[in-house]
């Protein structure tokens, strides 16, 4: 969803080069390079895996930015401590490093609208912040 609402606009090639979908955990350590021990210390669903996918995404793409985000969209998987709508977002630079953490609540679809929304504003502050 992230790529598609980076891409609905004409021309959105001059800016967006690409995305990895690493939905496993498999793919999160073959195509972002997240450390097999950091998933296994913290869950997939941590601040440690988000910074790490955004961060070696960044590398693997070549890019000035890369946003990762991983979480429970429901409406199964949670648990007490990591409830269904928890939800981690990261974005990398050269210079940064940030992630915060969102409880969306229960609803599938909201969580998934709501991830991609806060993925763009945290871009969007960062690129205001550079000016």
């Amino acid at each position: 969803m992230l790529g598609a609402e980076f891409t609905k606009q004409s021309g959105s090639s001059t800016y967006f080069l690409g995305g990895l979908q690493t939905y496993s955990n498999a793919l999160k350590i073959q195509l972002a390079h997240v450390s097999p021990k950091t998933l296994e210390q913290f869950g997939a669903v941590s601040k440690e895996v988000a910074e790490e996918m955004a961060i070696g995404g960044r590398k693997v793409l070549n890019t000035s930015y890369c946003l990762s985000i991983t979480g429970i969209a429901g409406p199964e998987g949670g648990t007490e401590e990591k409830p269904v709508g928890t939800v981690w977002i990261a974005l990398a630079s050269e210079h940064d490093i940030v992630s915060k953490r969102f409880n969306f609540g229960g609803d599938r679809s909201i969580n998934r609208e709501r991830s991609v929304m806060q993925s763009i504003a945290m871009l969007h502050d960062a690129l205001i912040s550079r000016k």
